[in-house]
């Protein structure tokens, strides 16, 4: 047993909460060996922060290895899928449905994770279960928990499950715009340079934080735009900059 076990074991589950992770799994085809880890894909930092002894369980190492998965996975499926298209084209797509806005509502809707995550008292009451960014990371961290107990074939398994119908619409042009990448490959194309994205201020609690961020395109500046993680205020900004720009794309 490495350290990592070791850990793990510290956090029991009780007949309950594994008959709740058990649904999970059923309700997506999954078998984890050990489920230890698929709870903590669960939990907040806000818990953490607010239960000193298991201070360090959350999930956020998980979310940081999943994020890799589902990138690499999406990666290559489009590398397959897009065999007559240039890299912009696959880096657009990518940049889009790996984004906050997609995964959020797939994490709700389709995987229900909001039914499944652990909270601290603060982040509960302030709707935190329901949070854009919250279910996002939580599902990176379910896919980084899937990676470490099943390996990469079934994390990739579930990533293509999950995605594809999403990367569909966006080939069809029906899904979420992802303005950052709108933006960036009309403003590269006009003035070889990159957009550059400020954040202006932070307000409110830890657990219940708003985002102000500007984008400069030169000497020209759009915002403050405001979004409830710095991921959501940078694409508010760069949707506001092609809106006034009137950027193909930009009216969705």
């Amino acid at each position: 047993m490495n350290l990592r076990d070791l850990f793990y074991e510290s956090k029991k589950l009780d007949s309950e909460r594994k008959k709740e992770l058990e649904k999970f799994c059923k309700n997506l085809n999954l078998h984890f060996k050990n489920l230890k880890i698929l709870d903590l894909a669960f939990h907040h930092r806000s818990f953490s922060n607010e239960n000193e002894e298991h201070r360090r369980y959350n999930n956020e190492r998980l979310e940081f290895l999943g994020d890799s998965v589902l990138g690499l996975a999406v990666a290559a499926f489009l590398y397959e899928d897009m065999m007559d298209n240039p890299e912009g084209d696959l880096a657009r797509i990518k940049a889009n449905v790996v984004s906050e806005q997609t995964l959020a509502p797939i994490a709700k809707e389709k995987m229900h994770i909001n039914e499944y995550l652990i909270l601290g008292k603060g982040e509960e009451m302030t709707g935190g279960r329901n949070k854009k960014a919250i279910l996002a990371d939580a599902l990176e961290a379910v896919l980084g928990a899937l990676y470490l107990d099943s390996g990469y074939e079934a994390a990739e398994n579930l990533v293509r499950n999950l995605i594809v119908p999403e990367i569909r619409k966006v080939q069809e042009d029906k899904g979420n715009k992802d303005y950052k990448s709108i933006l960036q490959e009309y403003y590269q194309k006009k003035h070889k340079i990159c957009p550059v994205y400020e954040l202006v201020k932070k307000t409110g609690p830890d657990h219940n934080m708003t985002f102000f961020v500007t984008v400069h395109l030169g000497t020209i500046s759009y915002g403050p735009e405001k979004g409830k993680s710095k991921k959501a205020a940078e694409q508010a900004a760069a949707k506001a900059a092609c809106t006034v720009l009137k950027i193909e794309g930009s009216e969705h």
